[in-house]
């Protein structure tokens, strides 16, 4: 990430606690639900690390053309579960994105000098109009919607730990989904 150290502060401690919330999520859930949310984790993390500032740690080409093999790796791994359905089409789209990112970040120049040929502009905005859809279509399904005629809101608690409270993952991949614009501007 390039310009100002502060939003990638912020922005790497978003992905950091939400790769932390996963990880402990894939834990607690045993089957393909913790399969999910290691690969969450794994996506959170990867974002938190490409989102640390470039004024405190550069790193070399050679990182970049590994990144691209690690969330590569896990894109072939997400195309496994599409033949049972598009659920996981979001994971895939996102390693997809990682890709990309890595890889326009080794051909541009490095970690944050995305500033000439650092992606395909076609590309980008593609990526950009799915994660901005993505963002507004299922940050929607997160408001609670006012009981009819009452003027309140009834929001229904969950009981148990964090990790088993469902109404948190959609929350998580919205968050993921807008970090994941925010790196997409700066290509």
């Amino acid at each position: 990430m390039h310009g100002a150290a502060l939003p990638g502060w912020l922005l790497m401690m978003l992905c950091a606690a939400t790769g932390a919330y996963c990880l402990v999520r894939m834990r607690s859930c045993p089957g393909p639900a913790g399969a999910d949310a290691g690969g969450e984790a794994l996506m959170g993390f990867g974002m938190a690390a490409m989102a640390v500032p470039a004024a405190v740690f550069t790193l070399p080409r050679w990182h970049w053309v590994a990144y691209a093999a690690v969330f590569g790796a896990a894109a072939v791994r997400a195309v496994w579960p599409l033949r049972h359905g598009g659920r996981h089409v979001h994971h895939f789209v996102g390693c997809l994105a990682m890709v990309y990112m890595a890889v326009a970040t080794a051909t541009g120049g490095g970690h944050g000098e995305h500033t000439a040929g650092g992606g395909v502009p076609l590309l980008t905005g593609a990526l950009l109009l799915y994660f901005a859809v993505y963002v507004l279509r299922s940050g929607t399904r997160l408001i609670p919607i006012a009981a009819a005629g009452s003027g309140t809101v009834g929001v229904r608690a969950s009981p148990g730990p964090p990790s088993a409270r469902p109404e948190l993952v959609p929350a998580c991949r919205v968050s993921m989904a807008i970090a994941m614009l925010t790196m997409l501007l700066t290509l």
